[in-house]
């Protein structure tokens, strides 16, 4: 027979924020950033060695920037959390009244009444790092899972690099007209990416696919444009 946990400290912790957003942002920036750079130079018709080395700079210093400035946004995030939960706790120390009924009332606000609200209302308080945080979350707003910075960053750097590669393969390999593949790839890339992110959204496969295809389009287009005007 599956025991039952006793309390809630027995039940499995999340273990931070989804990476969803890590994911997509650092493939469609690393896909768009790289093919930019990738049809410039082709449009300038410079040496494919300059294409390579530019690109696998981009590749390296743009994916760790990225990396390192989402690493800093999410441990502001957690720095700010943390602070909030520390006042959240001096206040239930020093003002428990005050705090409990703010537990209560957001309790009500989500429907309960009764016995049934103050009971919900002492499991909560008998555990004051849980009482802080639902009070974090009705009044802040603020999510009780930790935001991890590391995981945010390696997940960031990760999808750039491996979006990031795909235009630079057919100049790696010095394949015959390396643009045009390199063209077809990463559109294909960025047609992937959409209709992977369309799982956690309402919009179709295909849209998102080809929404997001347009962005990177658009951003190749104009980087190919201008280094068209180079090559004049």
């Amino acid at each position: 027979m599956t025991r039952q946990p006793d309390d809630a400290s027995d039940l499995p912790q999340p273990d931070g924020h989804g990476r969803l957003r890590d994911v997509v942002y650092g493939a469609i920036d690393g896909s768009v950033t790289t093919f930019a750079i990738v049809a410039g130079v082709a449009g300038a018709e410079l040496s494919p060695y300059i294409i390579l080395a530019l690109g696998f700079a981009n590749v390296l210093a743009d994916g760790f920037s990225m990396a390192a400035g989402n690493y800093s946004g999410t441990k502001a995030e957690l720095d700010d959390l943390r602070r909030l939960q520390q006042l959240e706790r001096r206040r239930i120390a020093s003002e428990p009244e005050t705090a409990r009924r703010d537990l209560r009332r957001q309790l009500a606000r989500q429907g309960l009444s009764g016995e049934v609200l103050e009971a919900a209302a002492a499991q909560i308080a008998s555990d004051p790092a849980h009482w802080s945080r639902q009070l974090l979350a009705g009044d802040h707003g603020l999510s009780e899972i930790d935001p991890q910075p590391m995981r945010a960053a390696l997940a960031t750097f990760a999808a750039f690099l491996a979006a990031g590669l795909v235009p630079m393969l057919p100049f790696v390999l010095a394949l015959e007209n390396a643009l045009a593949t390199a063209t077809g790839l990463t559109m294909a890339s960025f047609f992937a990416i959409g209709a992977y992110k369309s799982r956690w959204s309402l919009t179709p496969w295909w849209r998102s696919g080809l929404e997001t295809m347009a962005i990177g389009g658009v951003a190749a287009g104009l980087a190919f444009a201008v280094g068209r005007l180079f090559a004049l």
